[in-house]
């Protein structure tokens, strides 16, 4: 008898001691933690202790939703496109006024992404973001002299002293760089200049206008009487607008179009005129503005309680900027770049200029302010569009795709496999040879083909969906497998049995006994299958087969960046893409990794 009652402390004493070898030699403490744990806590602990894993789920959360919420502050417009902002580079800076004119200001003008201006003294600044490095070639003090005027444009920049004489630096194409010849023997002292849109223009105080530059672009046509009687002049990209000593408002153009319908109650009583770039504005004497042409983003929507008070306006590209009797700034029109934001002085303003994103003001004082378009934070593309929020925008198609196409292949992935693994005979032999026929279905050939087959006879909505269903469709083959063979693992267990011996029907044991058993498996499979369709899906967008432009996706947006020139000079276009591509899939992977080692510990050994 006491021989067995030490054998059996034997037994308990080995027994013990391989309990605490399969423990790992955890203190007793975490042993029984251990112990009471569910096993769905125990797979949880053992996801967060995967530093990576966790890294990868906050590096996917933070993407995830700055594409889904961050657009709803940053909106675009699909059909947006501005030449003018073509390929401007990332960063902020463009109204920042130096600090030696910003007290002494003299005049200031903005162009498309850069602005210069004049103080007092009669020196020249620059900032902003240069579309040309042509632009930092300013002649030397000494053989300008003292500036009087300056004006900016696309990428050229037009100056004039105060000895009559003009420079232009910048760009030179289509005879920029080159006076006429009339206005080099021209006596008469110059009175108001302008850098167009890859012309130039000069006014004389004998109201005599000369402009040089593209002959193609801009026609201008003089009127009968018109040429010798300019009082002052607005261009834009389509047509240049004077205003006579008479006070007549006169189109310098023979063709009609809606900037010719001059308002006939503004003859003859006109001090000022402006132009944006689809509609056109007069200032009368009595003080109130009129406006014709195509109300575009607003700006012929002349605020009520500014009329009667403007002393003087200017035009940008889509917005109005006026000073009114008491000495302040009033804006309105476009606002996608805070154009109408316009500051407060301290002084009354005695001078305005609107560019094409930007505004400045000039008060009493000499002190000089600006509003409006800053910079980019990612810069732009070839179109001008601002990359951050095709950037949000595009992450959030790309990843709703992603996630549909996930969507409808683990169903049917699930659907099949269940079937399949549970029933086995024919209907799994019949199963998985439909599996294997999907499978061997080439992806990116068959997408190509159907592209091609469809070409424009669907709209992109219907060509996005079609993506996702395509995706899911034939994306199911593999998890279908997966789950056949967990299904023919499961089914041998006693609880299946047990439901059957029960009368459960053969669907509820799928769903309701087999399913829950494996669902693990299922995420983690779905998980990184969505890493897989991402990549899919930006894949079929490069080669121009997927979503295509206006709608923007990772991969379209790659697409504009396939040749030398745009890696070497436009390095922003392709590289924040990349790595918000790169950052979004790599962190699913990791993501999938840790819960593929969460549920199966051994997967770590193997």
């Amino acid at each position: 008898m006491a021989k067995k009652k030490k054998d059996a402390g034997r037994k308990s004493t080995a027994a013990a001691a391989a309990e605490r070898m399969v423990m790992g030699g955890m203190p007793q403490q975490e042993q029984d933690e251990e112990l009471m744990q569910s096993p769905m806590r125990m797979v949880v602990g053992s996801f967060i202790r995967d530093k990576i894993a966790m890294i990868g789920l906050c590096a996917f959360i933070v993407v995830f939703l700055c594409c889904m919420i961050l657009p709803f502050f940053f909106p675009i417009e699909l059909n947006y496109q501005d030449v003018t902002q073509a390929n401007v580079a990332p960063g902020f800076g463009m109204l920042k006024i130096p600090d030696g004119l910003k007290n002494n200001a003299k005049a200031i003008s903005s162009g498309s992404t850069f602005s210069v201006g004049i103080d007092n003294d009669g020196n020249v600044y620059e900032w902003g973001t240069f579309p040309t490095e042509k632009l930092k070639n300013i002649p030397s003090s000494d053989e300008m002299g003292k500036l009087t005027m300056i004006s900016a444009g696309l990428d050229h920049v037009v100056a004039v002293n105060e000895d009559n004489e003009i420079f232009t630096w910048g760009n030179d194409r289509m005879g920029l760089a080159s006076l006429p010849i009339e206005l080099k023997m021209n006596t008469s002292p110059i009175k108001q200049i302008s850098a167009g849109y890859q012309f130039s223009l000069a006014l004389t105080e004998s109201g005599r206008l000369y402009n040089w530059g593209s002959a193609y672009l801009l026609n201008i046509y003089f009127p009968e009487g018109v040429q010798g009687n300019i009082a002052q002049f607005e261009d834009n990209t389509n047509i240049v607008i004077a205003l006579t000593n008479d006070g007549e408002v006169v189109p310098l153009s023979n063709k009609a179009s809606s900037y010719t319908n001059v308002p006939e109650e503004i003859q003859g009583n006109t001090i000022d005129i402006a132009l944006s770039d689809e509609s056109a504005a007069a200032l009368t004497s009595d003080g109130r503005v009129y406006t014709w042409g195509n109300n575009v983003n607003g700006s012929m929507d002349v605020p009520e309680e500014i009329q009667g008070h403007v002393t003087d306006i200017e035009g940008g590209r889509y917005h109005y900027t006026a000073i009114l009797d008491d000495g302040t700034v009033y804006t309105w029109g476009n606002d996608n770049f805070n154009q109408c934001d316009a500051p407060s002085f301290d002084s009354a303003v005695t001078t305005i200029s609107a560019g094409y994103y930007g505004s400045y003001a000039i008060d009493e004082n000499g002190h000089a302010e600006g509003w409006g378009l800053d910079g980019y934070l990612m810069g732009t593309d070839q179109l001008g569009r601002d990359l951050f929020r095709r950037l949000l925008v595009g992450g959030r198609m790309t990843m709703t795709v992603g996630f549909i196409a996930v969507i409808i292949s683990t169903v049917i992935g699930v659907l099949v496999g269940g079937i399949s693994g549970y029933k086995g005979g024919k209907v799994d032999n019949l199963m998985m040879r439909l599996t294997e026929i999907v499978s061997s279905i080439p992806f990116l050939p068959f997408c190509i083909i159907l592209s091609s087959i469809l070409g424009n006879s669907i709209d992109q909505t219907q060509k996005i969906i079609l993506i996702m269903f395509i995706l899911g469709l034939l994306s199911w083959p593999g998890i279908a497998r997966l789950v056949r063979g967990s299904v023919l693992a499961e089914r041998e267990q006693e609880f299946v049995t047990a439901a059957k011996a029960l009368g459960v029907k053969e669907f509820g044991i799928i769903l309701r006994h087999i399913l829950p058993n494996i669902i693990t498996v299922i995420i983690v499979n779905a998980t990184l299958d969505f890493a897989t369709c991402m990549l899919t899906e930006s894949s079929l967008s490069f080669i121009g087969f997927g979503v295509t432009e206006p709608n923007a996706t990772w991969g379209n947006m790659l697409n504009g960046a396939q040749n030398g020139q745009v890696i070497e000079n436009y390095w922003w276009r392709w590289l924040f893409p990349s790595i918000a591509f790169g950052i979004c899939t790599i962190s699913i992977n990791c993501v999938g990794d840790g819960l593929r080692d969460a549920i199966d510990p051994k997967s770590k050994e193997r």
